[in-house]
Formats: C-alpha cells, sequence, structure tokens
C-alpha cells in the first residue's frame, strides 16, 4: 500500500471504524447512568452491551454474505446508515425494551461496516504489510477507547446518557459521507454469497481458529464490562476519575494495536497470541486485590489494555492464512466472534456480579483466560495435524 488514494481509503475507513467503537463501547461509561434512569439494575443494564454483541454475531455473517455481490462502497456506506439509525433510536428509546432493539439494528450495521473495511484493507495491502494494514483499520476502534468511551462517560454524567448516544448518531451521518466521497467506485473483490459462508461454518478448522477471538475477548470482557461499577465500588471513583480511567484504558489500547502490527508481522500470530492470553492470565485476577493506590492501579490498567488489544492483528493474520479465498466470510465471522466473545464475557460478568459480588470479577475473568489459553493450544495443533498450519 503505497499510493495516497489507498492511504486516504485506509484513513477513511479507520475513522468510521473510531465512530463505530465510540457506538459500541460507550455504554461501558454508561451502566450507573442508564440503570438509575430506567430503574434497572447493574447487571440488566449490561445487557446493553450483552443484546448489541448478539445481534452483531448473528446478523453480521448474514449481511456480510447476502450483500456480498454488491459494490463495497455502497455496503459500507449502508452499514454506517444502518447504525446510525440504531443510535438515534437508543437516544430516543422510552424504555428498556426499545434500548435493546435500537441497539440490535446498531450493531447489524456495525456487523456490515467492520468486517467489510477490513476486507478492503487486505485487499489494498501488500503481503509483507498486511499486519499493519489491518491494524492501521482497526486502529479507529481502538482510538474509540481513548477518546470515545470516556467522552461518552463524561457526557452521559454531565448531561445524560441519551446525549452520548446523540452525538454517535451525528457521528455516523459525518460517516455516511466520507464514506461516499473518499471511498472510490468499482473496489475490485471477489464476490461472496450465502453458499460461501455455509462452506467456511463447515470447516472446522477455520471455526476453531475464528472462535478463539470469542475466547480471548470474553474473557476480557468479564471484567471491562463492569469496570465503572468496580471502580467506584472499591476505589471510590466518580464521574472524573472513572473518564480518567477509561482514557488510561484506551492510550494503551492505541499502543497495543500498534505494537500487535508489529509483532504480528516479526514474532508471528503464534508466539504473539500465546505471549498476549499468557499476560491476561497474569494481570486480571490483580483486580480482585482492589483497592490500589491510584497510580499502581492506572499502571495496571495501562497494561491490561495494551495486552488486551495488541490481539487482533495477529489473529486476522492467522485467519487470512486459513482461508484465504473467504477473506469476506471469514473476517465478517470473525467479526462476529467478537461479539459472542462480548455477550459471553458480559453475562458471564454479569453472573459473577451476582452470585460471588464485584471483587469476584478478575478472578472470573482470569478463570475465562485459561480457557483461552486451552482453546488456542488445541486450534493450532488441529490446524497443524491437518497441514494447514506449520
Amino acid at each position: 500500500m503505497t499510493d495516497g488514494a489507498s492511504r486516504s481509503v485506509i484513513a477513511t475507513l479507520s475513522a468510521c471504524n473510531f465512530v463505530i467503537g465510540m457506538g459500541a463501547f460507550v455504554v461501558i461509561g454508561l451502566i450507573d447512568p442508564m440503570s438509575e434512569a430506567l430503574s434497572v439494575s447493574r447487571s440488566g443494564a449490561g445487557w446493553v452491551m450483552t443484546i448489541y454483541a448478539i445481534s452483531y454475531a448473528i446478523f453480521s455473517p448474514l449481511l456480510v454474505s447476502a450483500t456480498g455481490r454488491i459494490g463495497r462502497r455502497r455496503v459500507l456506506a449502508l452499514g454506517m446508515a444502518l447504525f446510525g439509525v440504531g443510535m438515534t433510536g437508543a437516544a430516543l428509546a422510552p424504555s428498556m425494551g426499545w434500548l435493546l432493539l435500537a441497539r440490535g439494528v446498531a450493531a447489524a450495521g456495525a456487523g456490515m461496516f467492520t468486517p467489510v473495511s477490513v476486507a478492503v484493507a487486505a485487499a489494498l495491502a501488500a503481503p509483507e504489510e498486511r499486519g499493519r494494514v489491518l491494524a492501521a483499520v482497526v486502529f479507529g476502534l481502538t482510538l474509540a477507547q481513548v477518546a470515545g468511551v470516556p467522552a461518552g462517560g463524561w457526557i452521559a454524567f454531565t448531561f445524560g446518557w441519551r446525549v452520548a448516544f446523540w452525538l454517535v448518531a451525528a457521528l455516523a451521518v459525518v460517516g455516511i459521507a466520507l464514506v461516499w466521497t473518499r471511498v472510490p467506485r468499482g473496489l475490485s473483490f471477489a464476490p461472496v454469497s450465502l453458499s460461501d459462508l455455509g462452506r467456511v461454518i463447515r470447516d472446522g478448522i477455520a471455526m476453531g481458529a475464528i472462535l478463539y477471538t470469542a475466547s480471548f475477548l470474553g474473557s476480557i470482557f468479564v471484567l471491562y464490562t463492569y469496570i465503572a461499577p468496580l471502580l467506584s465500588e472499591t476505589m471510590g471513583f466518580g464521574r472524573d476519575a472513572i473518564t480518567l480511567t477509561l482514557v488510561v484504558f484506551g492510550v494503551g489500547a492505541v499502543l497495543g494495536n500498534l505494537l500487535g502490527g508489529w509483532m504480528a508481522d516479526n514474532l508471528g500470530f503464534l508466539r504473539t497470541l500465546l505471549l498476549l492470553v499468557a499476560g491476561q492470565l497474569l494481570t486480571m485476577p490483580l483486580f480482585s486485590g482492589l483497592p490500589y493506590p491510584v497510580w499502581a492501579l492506572m499502571a495496571l490498567v495501562f497494561l491490561w489494555s495494551i495486552l488486551g488489544w495488541s490481539f487482533m492483528a495477529a489473529q486476522q493474520v492467522r485467519l487470512l492464512g486459513l482461508a484465504p479465498e473467504e477473506a469476506s466470510v471469514v473476517l465478517a465471522l470473525n467479526a462476529a466472534a467478537i461479539y459472542v466473545g462480548t455477550a459471553c464475557g458480559s453475562a458471564f460478568g454479569g453472573l459473577v456480579l451476582d452470585m460471588a459480588g464485584i471483587d469476584a470479577l478478575g478472578i472470573g475473568a482470569s478463570i475465562a483466560a485459561l480457557w483461552a489459553l486451552t482453546h488456542i493450544l488445541w486450534s493450532h495443533r488441529s490446524a497443524k495435524l491437518a497441514g494447514r498450519e506449520s
């Protein structure tokens, strides 16, 4: 990827993924305001994240496959439009039921946009730069952790949680305009169909690798979904301190994303993935030991975020190697697996919260990370025995 036009497309896709990342994860900072406004428990409010994740997981591969013969610019614009409609519905929702429905619509739009954006980026990249280019497209999602999620949380505590959703809806309109004006018509791509989706789903090796995304990120979301109430109860944090913590997490996410691209290109996917899951196993149980001095907590959050967000480039490189002919479908399923993990992690975190209390979240997350370690070892062994990985 050396020409200016390709760089412009990558920057546009990254900016739009920033909006999608903000809309997806802004609820992390809204749990307490939403639970109070809608008269539900914290674990009940956590379903705003869970239902988004479930909807994304279901609709993303279906919609990407169903629109596989439509021009990429149109699909990207349609995905952003559907996402914006969902965010508008969330801002207007009069009840929890309507809010969950709106989140499902937004997730369907995001599920169209993000995997197609990654597939477009992969097609534009030279093989030796693929890890870094994929990291650049996902950079928008990680940047949302730095600016979008903390800003949304601060806005929710200051002006109300609905205003945070209105902000994302407005940014989605900007995203549609960027796609339509910056992404050229006629991008070459290999058309995909629902039969391609079925073929990948029946591929046990590929699906075993794809579902590792769910295992790895699920362990993180056991803890991350409820990080705001955890810090409120154990550290006595209010709006500003929680916002600062989310900013620190976001900075770690950006650095992790950049580091992950380098690791994927220089260490290979297997070493990268094993190092990162081992890091999660070591860091997440420490959250069950709160309170700590503020500086120690911030250092822990920063390290935890780097380890978590260095993951995606290596995973995408692995999947493209396993099924290069079905790149769009594989990446759509991988994007769906992100939200399968989010849903399972959020739901398990809510269960831990209800049954063992908020102090147990770190231990619960580490148990989930142990499963992720088992999963990557099993998945790689299966692919190696089948002669598809060395």
